[in-house]
């Protein structure tokens, strides 16, 4: 055993996820918090000479400890400029319980280049980025505005706490369906697009065959679109190419669906695509302005007043702590919020 971290399962504080020393990881969902921690306690106890732990742990209040020293050891070294922006965001997803062994809490990353239409990129210049002290619905000013106009209009209705509080998107920025999206060309997340769909893809015209039309779609077009991307965009340009010739159909252009699409400045190379995302991510002007997206996502504009002025607002189910499963005895209530859940985004663990 190299490291066990606590985690969430269905929003619920239930689960452990486990790693050995070859980075392989295991995620357990218990019946209950109580059970959890009785695992955890008992691992705690023993010798663990292989962890990243200095020796055993002893008791939780131990391991809370370490977790935040190693934490605050984390955002030093990035501060200092001793760690890429890529290793940060890969540390924050797991420090707040994004997972790769988890489709509904898939690691989240920003888009951050903003320009999919010129024949070379200047990523020296600033207009090439993505604005990052703003989430995706807050970047086109039009749809930027109709999501406000959604936001006060359900506030204004919202008369008790028995209602479901106001919110600005009624779709999230990262949930299980968006990961299929994107890695529908490679195993097994092919397969598990066609368990999603009913043993079929989806239309051709919904799946993923463009990246410039994903981006307006995500920034500026579609009131039910303000995904973010996952971290394959910065280092595995298979995922762009239909290596395994799946038939996606055509689009209502007539357009077969096969490889995706790449901005004219990839020169339809995949790998060039993610070397200058990558670039990008690690550019000056990310680094400079990348923890306005860390506050959106995992800071303190996820919630609360900061939130609403960010319009930052999504529907309350996907918070954790805003759905009590232990007083809920209706089971069809029950099964129904789980399955959103589940289905519809869980915005990471506040940080």
């Amino acid at each position: 055993l190299h490291s066990v971290f606590r985690r969430r399962y269905q929003l619920q504080q239930i689960a452990l996820e486990f790693y050995d020393l070859h980075n392989s990881g295991t995620l357990v969902a218990f019946a209950n918090n109580d059970e959890r921690e009785e695992i955890l306690s008992k691992i705690l106890a023993a010798p663990l000479p292989n962890s990243i732990f200095s020796s055993f742990m002893g008791t939780s209040i131990n391991y809370r400890k370490f977790m935040n020293s190693w934490k605050s050891k984390i955002i030093s070294q990035w501060v200092n400029g001793k760690m890429t922006n890529f290793e940060f965001l890969m540390y924050l997803n797991s420090f707040a319980g994004r997972t790769y062994n988890d489709l509904t809490q898939y690691p989240v990353f920003p888009w951050v280049i903003a320009d999919y239409e010129s024949e070379d990129i200047d990523l020296n210049d600033p207009k090439s980025f993505r604005d990052l002290s703003k989430p995706m619905g807050a970047l086109g000013e039009v749809r930027a505005q109709q999501f406000k106009d959604r936001y006060e209009s359900l506030q204004s209705s919202y008369i008790s706490e028995d209602d479901p509080p106001p919110f600005h998107y009624g779709t999230h920025y990262s949930c299980a369906a968006y990961v299929l999206y994107y890695m529908m060309r490679l195993e097994p997340f092919s397969r598990l697009a066609l368990a999603l769909q009913g043993g079929k893809f989806d239309v051709a015209d919904r799946l993923f065959h463009n990246i410039g039309s994903s981006w307006k779609s995500a920034s500026q077009e579609n009131l039910q679109d303000v995904r973010e991307l996952i971290p394959e965009f910065f280092y595995l340009p298979d995922f762009l190419t239909n290596t395994n010739h799946f038939d996606f159909g055509t689009t209502q252009k007539s357009k077969h669906v096969h490889n995706v699409t790449l901005p004219k400045w990839a020169k339809g190379d995949p790998e060039r695509f993610v070397r200058i995302n990558r670039q990008a991510l690690e550019s000056d002007y990310v680094s400079k302005n990348l923890h306005l997206w860390i506050d959106l996502i995992f800071g303190y504009k996820q919630r609360g007043e900061e939130a609403v002025t960010s319009l930052n607002c999504f529907v309350h189910v996907t918070y954790e702590g805003e759905v009590d499963f232990e007083s809920m005895t209706d089971v069809v209530q029950r099964e129904s919020t789980i399955a959103q859940i589940q289905n519809f985004g869980q915005t990471p663990s506040r940080l």
